[in-house]
């Protein structure tokens, strides 16, 4: 109790705190008590007072191995703010000259510093290696320890020199922090450092307050996250992105909306990095765009919210960048935009790479498809994924928990699944069970002859997404397990062998649905978008455009498209300039006919006391527009539509996409030069003539049934292209 009483006045001396958090105490005694200890504790849990503490009231000093520049100034300056002297702290890396280097040895030597941090890289160097040698080491520290495994998201091949060289300066105590580890991570790092009798302190992986959502990735991300970060006025916020590029792209996008933000990635010059970083912490600018090189134990308790632009590479990752979110308790909403094509992108990334290590990327890119396809709880899957039981049936602070999907019954099939797991005695990866069961013949089915099993086909009826998910949901439920260590092998658990003992009920919801891309940027919005909010204004829409079809002798769609009606009836433009910011509506159009809308849904707005959406137009900077003009600029100059493809770097049906983008915006150009060159000019009559005379729709397959095979697709498009420019323009 006298011990216990001693901390905690130490922690109030030191720190003004009258009570640990979570484990915090009983990592401090294990270290003062001189044992080697492992911690993993998620970000915000407090790991870092877990050696500050203790460096304070032990004799000699703590040496702190940590990863990033920027972490060890963010934690020297924190230490000196509770300390009268400035040299109770230092860092020694790569961003110091020689004369601070002697400083920051001169106060180590007389005792002041109780916290060195060193990179690893500075921990190599033969000066710094002999100079610690003479220096009264207290313990060591290895924050940020996921490093050390390559199955973790941030291996750092120098940290597996660590253990040697401490060896060399002198046995002390270890303790070794992470905030992301899978049971495997944590065996790892265990191993690597020589500390498999360390007391282990494990937290819950579960921050209650932090809100998971996925979101479907399409061409208008830039305008989505400009209006979620609008509709968060004055909140603090992280948006991450893969490349360096990105985060610069995104930031001017930013700007360009009159969102005040900067950019934070690793290849910036080290002092705008350094006053970009400032400047959040400071709360002089709410949002930072960054790569994830950015935040790694950055102490800002009130971030509201992490958006990730781009899927990260592997689930430690995610969580660990989502967990700089509400550290405070408070808000925080952690949002991904989620496309099945930057996934196959971050493969092709890998290929070079050793086999070995190509095969760890995918598994671990396997692990964020499910996590981001799922439709059960992302916490319990998130929390699955650490090694830890959700017991909670809805979180109710998840998009999956609150929109939840009907369940289906999956006793047989998951009967099938865990059958067909045990018949091939554990060796086989999950796609190669779905392809035995759905009667699938690929090389590798071939090479062990499993056509030949009586499992083999009894599941073709059901599509690959179905069996994914009894997968997964298995192993949530405990019946099949993932052996990691051999390239993610399916296991039968004894839970699951009980299961087929004596099956019972076993429901699932299917996996979310993401449809791949949704078109290109500023292309035709045709058939397939949500319902308008306000039908009546819908229906008093449709009757204007047909009336004005009908003075203007033109199919109503030409004036504008149905999806652009119903954004119309969602967020209410009262202004041509206002028009403009709706899908399929660009200057020109809305000039041409706006003004009888805008005053039609003007006094609509009025008559019925509507309380409009905020408007919010998303700019997007020069660069976007750079191709569309180029491509019009062609056209002017009477360049073959052909030769533009090859100049631009497009195949001849994306510069069609891109064309028809510009027709349907507004925009009229002038193509006769070309088609009078590629197409018979009855062919041209008789395509025209459907449009202008038959047709109800611009569907382009409708248009294909209507005009039989003796007309290609690209000779459809691109009459279709002259009759929007000429009619509706």
């Amino acid at each position: 109790m006298a011990k216990k009483d001693f901390l905690i006045e130490q922690l109030k001396k030191h720190f003004g705190f009258d009570t640990f958090k979570g484990n915090q105490e009983a990592v401090i005694r294990s270290i003062l008590d001189g044992k080697d200890t492992f911690v993993l504790m998620p970000t915000g849990g407090g790991k870092s007072l877990c050696y500050q503490l203790p460096s304070l009231m032990l004799e000699g000093t703590a040496l702190v191995i940590s990863p990033l520049i920027a972490l060890m100034k963010n934690q020297v300056d924190a230490m000196r703010s509770f300390s009268e002297d400035n040299g109770v702290a230092h860092f020694i890396n790569s961003s110091l000259n020689k004369a601070a280097i002697d400083k920051v040895k001169d106060d180590i030597r007389s005792g002041k510093t109780k916290l060195l941090y060193v990179a690893p890289e500075s921990l190599t160097k033969d000066e710094n290696v002999e100079f610690l040698k003479q220096v009264s080491v207290s313990f060591y520290a290895v924050d940020e320890a996921h490093c050390i495994s390559e199955w973790g998201h941030d291996f750092r091949p120098e940290y597996r020199r660590i253990r040697p060289i401490i060896n060399e300066i002198a046995r002390r105590p270890l303790i070794a922090l992470t905030a992301t580890a899978t049971p495997k991570v944590q065996h790892d790092i265990q191993k690597n450092l020589g500390m498999m009798d360390a007391a282990v302190f494990k937290s819950s992986f579960n921050r209650a307050n932090l809100y998971y959502e996925v979101r479907q990735k399409n061409k208008d991300v830039d305008k989505e996250i400009v209006k979620f970060i609008k509709t968060h006025p004055g909140k603090s916020g992280i948006v991450y992105c893969l490349s360096r590029k990105k985060v610069e792209d995104f930031a001017e996008v930013l700007k360009a909306n009159e969102i005040n933000a900067l950019a934070y990635h690793a290849g910036m010059d080290t002092q705008a990095r350094s006053e970009n970083q400032d400047a959040f912490l400071m709360e002089e600018v709410k949002i930072i765009v960054a790569t994830i090189a950015f935040g790694m134990g950055i102490d800002k308790p009130d971030v509201r919210y992490v958006i990730h632009y781009d899927i990260p590479k592997s689930l430690e990752g995610y969580y660990q960048e989502t967990g700089r979110a509400g550290r405070d308790g408070g808000e925080g909403k952690c949002v991904v935009f989620y496309a099945n094509k930057d996934l196959q992108k971050l493969e092709k990334f890998m290929q070079g790479k050793p086999v070995s290590e190509q095969e760890i990327g995918k598994q671990l890119l396997e692990e964020t498809k499910a996590y981001a396809e799922s439709s059960v709880c992302r916490r319990k899957v998130l929390l699955h994924y650490f090694g830890e039981e959700y017991t909670e049936e809805n979180c109710g602070n998840c998009d999956n928990c609150l929109n939840p999907k009907k369940q289906v019954e999956a006793k047989d099939l998951l009967i099938s699944i865990l059958e067909t797991v045990d018949l091939l005695n554990n060796k086989f990866k999950a796609d190669h069970i779905i392809d035995i069961l759905q009667g699938k013949i690929t090389s590798e089915i071939l090479t062990y002859e499993h056509q030949d099993l009586d499992v083999f086909g009894t599941g073709k009826d059901e599509d690959g997404k179905i069996w994914n998910a009894v997968i997964r949901q298995a192993m949530i439920a405990g019946f099949l397990d993932k052996d990691i260590e051999n390239y993610g092998l399916l296991k039968i658990t004894p839970a699951g062998k009980k299961y087929l003992e004596n099956p019972t009920s076993f429901k699932i919801t299917k996996d979310n649905d993401f449809d791949e891309d949704e078109g290109a940027e500023e292309t035709p919005v045709r058939g397939g978008a949500s319902c308008a909010v306000d039908p009546i204004l819908y229906s008093i829409m449709k009757d204007l455009r047909k009336k004005i079809a009908k003075r203007l002798e033109v199919p109503p769609y030409v004036i504008f498209q149905d999806p652009s009606l119903e954004a119309m009836a969602t967020t209410y433009p009262i202004t041509v300039d206002e028009l403009q910011n709706i899908p399929g509506v660009g200057a020109g159009k809305a000039k041409r006919y706006g003004q009888e809308f805008v005053e039609l849904i003007k006094r609509h707005v009025t008559e019925n006391e509507i309380e409009r959406p905020e408007d919010l137009r998303v700019r997007t900077v020069a660069n976007k527009s750079k191709l569309k003009i180029s491509i019009v600029q062609s056209i002017d100059r009477k360049v073959a539509l052909d030769d533009i493809a090859m100049t631009t770097g497009l195949e001849f049906s994306e510069l069609l996409d891109e064309i028809e983008a510009i027709v349907y915006s507004g925009t009229k150009i002038n193509i006769d030069y070309f088609l009078n060159e590629v197409i018979d000019e009855d062919h041209i009559e008789e395509i025209y003539a459907y449009f202008k005379e038959e047709s109800e729709t611009d569907e382009l397959n409708a248009a294909i049934d209507e005009l039989g095979s003796d007309f290609t697709e690209e000779e459809i498009r691109l009459v279709r292209i002259k009759f929007i420019s000429e009619m509706a323009n």
